[in-house]
């Protein structure tokens, strides 16, 4: 599934194509995505302006032009293997492209989805306000995301650390991998209590967490075998990766072997002597 930094890596690529244009045409092959394409879809979009494209959690908001008061701006969300990629008047559709976002300089914004897991959708009011973005916890790069939160939202919970951290109540878009890698760098047991992790070790945790999404952001993403960025472009962060698909193989820092476990029905790998 695209995480947070391959949604934000998605943002970053086609923002540049399509910030500004009109849109010429919509075209859509098949509506019957997590959420059905709305009736509207393509009548309500010709002839509007898009916006400067923004992100919350692993959803897109891209924003258009009046006069459709009521339809101001689009919650896009790529589902499990979902991509919005660049594509050229020209470039004939291949199976799983579902909606063209036909632009008026010959460019479209073409969404593809093999397991039709994603949706397009009008936004309801803004991001503070649509029932599917109000209860997200803050973004893990904004000022909000401290190691003093996760402590005192942590406190008394029984749930291990690792499921804790990828509740998007807590914070937004720290998923599976992100979680598994940020723990290895705080040297934290995914397997312990939330509610038994010092003030301290969460300071650290918090950090790791920003450090490995900087990180995963500044290279394109992980490379999953369903991501591609908006120009259609693999991510390299894979490359990097210290624990998460590695069970079995050394550690990176003490040698010893890498165990797999399961956590909250995920996979789970990490060290039992570097995380305590």
């Amino acid at each position: 599934m695209p995480e947070l930094p391959e949604v934000e890596t998605t943002r970053r690529g086609i923002a540049p194509y399509v910030e500004g244009r009109e849109i010429n045409e919509v075209i859509v092959r098949e509506r019957r995505l997590r959420t059905p394409v709305p009736a509207d879809f393509e009548q309500a979009l010709v002839g509007r302006r898009i916006g400067e494209l923004g992100r919350r959690a692993k959803y897109l908001t891209i924003p258009l032009s009046e006069p459709h008061a009521e339809r101001r701006a689009l919650l896009w969300h790529l589902g499990m293997s979902g991509s919005l990629r660049i594509a050229r008047l020209g470039d004939l559709p291949k199976k799983h492209d579902h909606v063209d976002v036909v632009l008026d300089d010959g460019m479209i914004l073409r969404y593809h989805d093999p397991r039709r897991f994603g949706f397009v959708d009008w936004l309801q009011g803004d991001v503070r306000s649509d029932p599917r973005l109000a209860k997200l916890g803050p973004e893990p790069l904004s000022p909000d995301f401290t190691g003093e939160r996760l402590y005192r939202l942590s406190r008394g919970r029984r749930l291990a650390v690792k499921p804790f951290l990828m509740d998007n109540a807590v914070v937004v878009g720290v998923g599976n991998i992100y979680a598994a890698e940020a723990l290895f760098l705080a040297g934290i047991d995914p397997r312990r209590a939330a509610g038994r992790v010092s003030r301290e070790r969460y300071a650290r945790l918090a950090a790791a967490a920003r450090e490995v999404l900087a990180a995963a952001i500044t290279q394109g993403g992980t490379t999953l075998r369903d991501f591609v960025s908006g120009t259609g472009e693999p991510g390299y962060f894979a490359q990097r990766l210290n624990v998460y698909g590695r069970a079995g193989q050394a550690c990176r820092r003490c040698s010893g072997e890498l165990r797999l476990i399961t956590l909250g029905q995920r996979a789970s790998v990490f060290c039992a002597h570097c995380q305590t």
